[in-house]
């Protein structure tokens, strides 16, 4: 099954010139579109009673040529010889790259990534924050330059996101060939009053059975590794990144309201935040067909430590 297109959001900074580099390298090695849009504020400012002149593409064009030839520099010096045509729009850059998904039929959006201080997300906001909320695609969001991923990490638990967040998983390890691990992370009960040790026992052992049979029984990619581990989601998976090199991370969104999504202590915003390593947020409900064909079945091979 082929890809569907891949939208590329781009402006003239390196994080962004990396992440188009290595969004049309994917374009290429899946026999898919790439299609570079940068979305930039209306140098008309317009109001109820001042409307739109009718040269409006006049009057932008001169910003538009400007944006494109600081993109092509950027691209160039990110090592792209003959860089691609870059489609400006203006307007807000998360509606535009919704758009943009909707109209190509998009299966994945690449933005660059960079690291935010809680203080620079509530002043400035994150076009990579904003698109996780809105696009409803699989986003993947780089950190410095990429190569060809060769260890895909993928931290899915009970909910229902965790199908398509395997899937798109499976998907992209497929590309490069590279070595696929599922970890599922059981963090530690409230303080409870009275509980015992017998009871975390039996708590965890019936969530690591649960687990199995409703979650590493979906695992398709030969050879695959799937691990539980004990503690707090964020530090398990820093670690995780960290001591087995992951190259790529994937996690899935649940599907939450956009006001509970803009709690700073939600993973995907944190992970966000943080960038340990180059991220893909797969929406609950994402349509995710269009990321390729599944792997060919065989039992997963499974590791506790």
């Amino acid at each position: 099954m082929s890809w569907n297109p891949i939208i590329i959001g781009v402006e003239a900074s390196p994080e962004a010139a990396q992440a188009a580099v290595f969004g049309c390298r994917l374009a290429q090695a899946t026999a898919t579109t790439c299609h570079l849009v940068h979305a930039m504020p209306d140098p008309w400012i317009t109001g109820a009673e001042i409307g739109v002149p009718p040269d409006i593409d006049r009057l932008r064009e001169p910003f538009a040529e400007r944006a494109r030839a600081e993109i092509a520099d950027a691209l160039r010096d990110a090592g792209m010889t003959d860089p691609p045509d870059v489609q400006i729009r203006f307007g807000g850059s998360t509606r535009v790259l919704a758009e943009m998904a909707s109209e190509r039929h998009a299966g994945l959006v690449v933005l660059g990534g960079k690291r935010h201080a809680a203080l620079q997300r509530w002043l400035g906001g994150s076009t990579a924050h904003s698109a996780a909320r809105a696009v409803p695609v699989p986003l993947l969001v780089t950190r410095g330059h990429v190569h060809e991923p060769r260890r895909v990490l993928v931290a899915v638990d009970l909910s229902g996101a965790a199908k398509p967040t395997l899937r798109a998983a499976e998907r992209l390890a497929g590309i490069w060939d590279a070595e696929l691990r599922v970890v599922t992370v059981l963090e530690p009960l409230p303080t409870v009053p009275g509980a015992v040790v017998p009871q975390w026992m039996e708590f965890s052992a019936l969530w690591e059975e649960t687990l199995k049979r409703d979650v590493w029984s979906l695992v398709r990619r030969p050879r695959a590794q799937t691990i539980m581990r004990h503690g707090a989601v964020m530090e398990v998976l820093r670690r995780e990144v960290a001591e087995w090199r992951a190259d790529l991370l994937v996690v899935g969104s649940h599907g939450k309201g956009w006001v509970d999504r803009m709690i700073l202590g939600s993973m995907t915003e944190r992970l966000l935040n943080e960038l340990p390593t180059s991220l893909v947020v797969v929406p609950a409900a994402a349509a995710l067909a269009p990321l390729g064909a599944a792997a060919t079945p065989e039992p997963a091979r499974a590791v506790r430590k």
